[in-house]
């Protein structure tokens, strides 16, 4: 059990928490949910005692063991990957390298035996003996190949490190586990390991993400962070969702009869005020008028943008043709020999866990990459706008947010283009910020405006959700599923897959591709995801055995 007792946290004179009372409990998972900005990364530091209160304790039940995601990619470029999958429990790694320092050795003392024998009992008590084969299957249920188990951290590729980082937090059965964005950069085969991990976890979990499916999944409860305030409630984001929306209707129902019943009043008073034979009652009335009191109901600090695709031509039967396209990438084929065929009612959810491949494929279809081999060809209706997973070079320059849009705008004039940037979120003076200087946050709304502004009938987005906040999420997902024309997105949230795509691809470890149209459920459950999941149980029961 972990609480926080009148937390309040200060950032100069604005406080980001305060009076916070707060109690997360074991076998329960916690899903920490807010706007951007709220302090849901805060909050989980000062959990886990990375910054200190202003005013408040966190008390944690004594003995137990709390870990906590580690951002740094780069902390552990020293140690092997099964090294650092066993510092998830400190104590437990400093227990093995002493063992090994005494064993080694050359003048073995009777006080060095001693100690070692000490050091087994604590080793074992740790379920040392066990400890590379749990790392191992942890490693092993995320996608780190075996082979690499023993390679140095610094050699891994960033999303590699990433899920060596996420196995190190989950390593040793932690009394208290904290995540922060746990399914940043994970595969859609990784992040679906975690959800079971995390369901199947007896423990206490306290979990951030942007991923709403994943957040229905694995949580138990809710905690809200609005106004410096965690309300809690009792079930998933979902649940959350509706309860809050009922309770601020239940609200302004019980205004709206309490406004009613004090015109009533009023006009009782007013009528009969200066009528001797009435004023008892007027009197009665003026104090039961003073004490009706209105419920406070204060707006969310969520803002949600408004993205609306709106194409300046209907498209026609002939979209896209691909064929055998082959793609090469640093030795590696990433694409091989890929074929097919859009229609004018498709919407693609590209996936796969080679995220080279599904990369190579937009830049080639966007005009920025080359094939090595092959063709394709868009429809002569048809328009496009590419959202590019990497998009620093976009922002490389001294435009100010207005002055970048306009550069991409059909019509030159001021007022329309801060039209889109006010959708969007950019009111009043943010549209003079340079675009250099903005979060990913800002710079993902910037080209979901300059998409909206181009008018195209075919979209091409790769990872756009990156940098967005839930509240964006959302209102790219409503945007993609009315959009009238064609799309094709990758994307790692199950949620915005299910709700928006009508057929699905995915490109093989080989390059090739499967085809289907169907929904992302639907394909999960299909025979060639089953086939991938049996051989996924089979490796895991043999680690259990």
């Amino acid at each position: 059990m972990i609480s926080a007792n009148n937390v309040t946290y200060r950032v100069g004179k604005k406080a980001l928490f305060e009076d916070v009372n707060i109690k997360f409990t074991e076998g329960n998972c916690y899903g920490l949910i807010g706007a951007n900005g709220a302090g849901k990364s805060t909050f989980l530091k000062i959990l886990d005692g990375r910054l200190e209160t202003t005013k408040g304790e966190i008390v944690m039940t004594p003995g137990q063991r709390l870990s906590f995601l580690e951002q740094d990619h780069f902390k552990y470029d020293d140690y092997t990957v099964m090294d650092t999958v066993i510092l998830g429990n400190e104590r437990l790694y400093q227990v093995m390298k002493e063992k090994d320092a005494i064993y080694a050795k050359e003048d073995f003392t009777d006080e060095d035996g001693i100690k070692a024998s000490e050091l087994e009992a604590e080793f074992a008590d740790m379920d040392g003996w066990e400890a590379e084969s749990n790392a191992a299957m942890l490693l092993n249920g995320l996608g780190i190949d075996t082979e690499l188990h023993y390679a140095m951290m610094k050699d891994l590729v960033g999303n590699d490190k990433v899920k060596v980082l996420l196995a190190k937090a989950l390593f040793g059965n932690p009394d208290i586990l904290l995540l922060d964005e746990p399914t940043n950069h994970l595969d859609l085969d990784a992040i679906a390991w975690l959800e079971e991990f995390l369901i199947n976890f007896e423990n206490t979990v306290v979990v951030v993400s942007h991923d709403r499916y994943f957040l229905n999944k694995v949580c138990t409860h809710t905690a809200d962070i609005d106004y410096g305030k965690i309300q809690l409630y009792a079930g998933n984001y979902d649940f959350w969702f509706e309860s809050s929306q009922l309770l601020i209707k239940q609200m302004k129902e019980a205004n709206k009869k309490k406004e009613e019943k004090i015109k009533e009043l009023q006009e009782f008073i007013s009528r009969f005020s200066a009528n001797a034979s009435k004023s008892k009652q007027a009197t009665s009335r003026k104090r039961a008028l003073e004490k009706i009191e209105l419920e406070t109901i204060k707006p969310s600090s969520r803002k949600y943008p408004y993205i609306d695709f709106r194409p300046d031509r209907e498209i026609g039967n002939e979209v896209l043709t691909v064929e055998g396209i082959s793609k090469t990438i640093n030795g590696e084929k990433v694409l091989n020999n890929v074929s097919f065929v859009l229609g004018h009612d498709d919407k693609v959810a590209l996936v796969g866990s080679n995220e080279i491949a599904k990369t190579a494929l937009f830049q080639i279809l966007s005009g920025n990459m080359e094939p090595d081999e092959g063709t394709y060809k868009w429809g002569v209706t048809t328009s496009q706008a590419y959202f590019p997973k990497d998009y620093t070079k976009e922002f490389d320059n001294d435009y100010t947010i207005t002055d970048w849009l306009m550069g991409y705008s059909p019509v030159k004039d001021v007022t329309y283009v801060r039209g889109f940037l006010g959708r969007m979120l950019f009111a009043g003076e943010d549209g003079v910020k340079k675009v250099k200087v903005l979060s990913g946050g800002e710079h993902v709304r910037c080209l979901l405006s300059k998409m909206m502004i181009s008018g195209a009938n075919c979209l091409l987005l790769d990872e756009p959700t990156n940098h967005l906040d839930m509240e964006s999420i959302q209102a790219l997902n409503n945007g993609l599923i009315k959009f009238p024309g064609v799309e094709m997105f990758s994307c790692h949230d199950h949620q915005f897959i299910q709700t928006t795509a009508n057929r699905i691809m995915e490109i093989l470890p080989d390059g090739t591709l499967l085809d289907k149209i169907t929904t992302y459920d639907e394909y999960l459950a299909s025979d060639e995801m089953a086939r991938k999941r049996t051989v996924y149980t089979a490796a895991k029961e043999d680690d259990d055995n």
